[in-house]
């Protein structure tokens, strides 16, 4: 116990030793019979935001589902891992990943980052990040946190190392160590007016409410969705990125189904 574990200041993506895996080319399985649509190979921000709505659509089937006899309700690790398989598979189909490729964190990496996951758009041919998009899925308050992480002295270091920060604290301190080029994406499965639904607040500026408030948390986050008027969409998301100017400042408000 007598290492220590810190955030990394420098851009952890640069390393592929950083993280456990990342979306690869694989065979085809049951999500490869989604229907996928016809596009121009260069409109990839439309690809990548048809990937995000076909996750968001099958995950909001378990989101919706009501079992009649009580007795099986998905957990938030099912949900966040029906997301993520859907988009994986569909990213492959379309042979998108070496363009925009989705890479999930460790437990380790997910207690001290604060991310699930980190979708990243490439540049080529170095195959270095141009942008980072860190999401963090927060579910109703009343679906639980799930089952703590094993207690291993790695995953028991990070909770110590973190404690002091509420896990939006620490994803936005990840973004901003990096730069305006990397944006925190909050993904609500389901709000209190909303509980069929997936919606997202992202933005690489979260590090200017920093020092204004009490505590980057929920509530904070979830203030953007009850004052918004109009939502994106996935796609509309992705052009808003790749259109942006570096290093300006980019906050939206999306509705994923």
């Amino acid at each position: 116990m007598g290492q220590s574990i810190s955030i990394p200041t420098a851009n952890p993506f640069q390393s592929s030793s950083f993280f456990s895996s990342s979306s690869s080319k694989r065979g085809p399985g049951f999500f490869t019979k989604l229907q996928i649509p016809v596009a121009k190979p260069k409109d990839f921000p439309a690809l990548i935001g048809s990937c995000m709505s076909a996750a968001s659509a099958r995950t909001q089937e378990f989101l919706t589902f009501s079992d009649p006899e009580g007795k099986f309700c998905p957990s938030p690790q099912v949900l966040n891992q029906v997301f993520l398989a859907t988009y994986i598979a569909r990213s492959v189909g379309l042979d998108i990943t070496d363009t925009f490729n989705c890479t999930t964190m460790t437990p380790e990496q997910r207690i001290l980052l604060g991310a699930d996951w980190v979708w990243a758009l490439l540049e080529k041919p170095t195959k270095n990040p141009r942008v980072q998009i860190a999401v963090r899925v927060l579910h109703l308050p009343e679906m639980g946190a799930g089952p703590p992480e094993s207690g291993s002295e790695s995953i028991q270091m990070a909770q110590m190392e973190s404690s002091s920060r509420s896990v939006c604290e620490r994803m936005v301190e990840f973004c901003t160590s990096i730069g305006k080029d990397c944006y925190a994406l909050f993904l609500f499965f389901g709000k209190r007016d909303d509980r069929e639904n997936i919606y997202g607040v992202l933005s690489n500026n979260f590090g200017a409410a920093v020092g204004k408030c009490s505590q980057i948390d929920r509530a904070l986050i979830e203030n953007f969705l009850k004052g918004a008027k109009t939502f994106e969409t996935p796609s509309g998301m992705m052009q808003a990125i790749v259109a942006k100017k570096k290093g300006d400042p980019l906050t939206l408000v999306v509705k994923f189904s």
